[in-house]
């Protein structure tokens, strides 16, 4: 399995709406493909203009077989929603989860 790690910051009024969106524009749209296995918001009590993204994928061919076409329409109609750049990506990272007997 792998986490794809995003940090966004956002407007800190615009935070709920920013993961209402989330919910329903990014989420599914990733659904469609066979490596998603789910989706957690993490958003802090203490800093209203921070989400972290944290996306399982069975793995990472299966993550980046996602056509840009397809990250790039649905960037532009979350951004639309969103009511413009009120929000960017300050860190992203990939994990590779490994687990032992």
């Amino acid at each position: 399995m792998v986490i794809e790690w995003l940090n966004v910051a956002v407007q800190a009024d615009l935070r709920e709406q920013y993961v209402q969106k989330d919910e329903e524009i990014w989420t599914p749209v990733l659904a469609q493909y066979p490596g998603f296995l789910g989706k957690e918001v993490w958003i802090s009590p203490d800093d209203l203009s921070n989400v972290v993204l944290v996306i399982r994928w069975a793995s990472l061919e299966e993550w980046q077989a996602i056509p840009q076409e397809v990250l790039d329409k649905t960037e532009a109609r979350f951004q639309e929603a969103m009511g413009g750049e009120t929000y960017r990506i300050t860190d992203s990272k990939r994990f590779q989860v490994r687990k032992y007997s």
